[in-house]
């Protein structure tokens, strides 16, 4: 009925179809997931790290000088009347 070249070409073609459909599944779901979850990891653990190293220093004094430069580090606006770190507004042209 069907000879062993068209069992063996079917096969092949099959094999291929698969390998194509699992590399646009990784790449499209998995691979993009698995990034994203890593980042948060990373943050989270370098956040920990940060917190442990502000508890950590000598007096208040130490403290705001470390939290100002971490605020300005990320691209916020470090107030020092109440020591909270915000958002920078938006500045006109530009």
């Amino acid at each position: 009925m069907f000879s062993r070249l068209s069992l063996a070409a079917g096969a092949v073609a099959g094999g291929i179809v698969v390998f194509i459909g699992m590399h646009t599944v990784n790449a499209l779901w998995i691979i993009p997931g698995a990034r994203e979850e890593g980042r948060k990891l990373e943050r989270a653990e370098l956040d920990s790290a940060t917190n442990k190293a502000i508890g950590e220093l000598r007096d208040e004094a130490d403290r705001a000088r470390f939290n100002r430069r971490l605020c300005i580090e990320r691209g916020r606006l470090y107030v020092n009347a109440t020591g909270l770190c915000v958002e920078r507004q938006a500045q006109p042209g530009g």
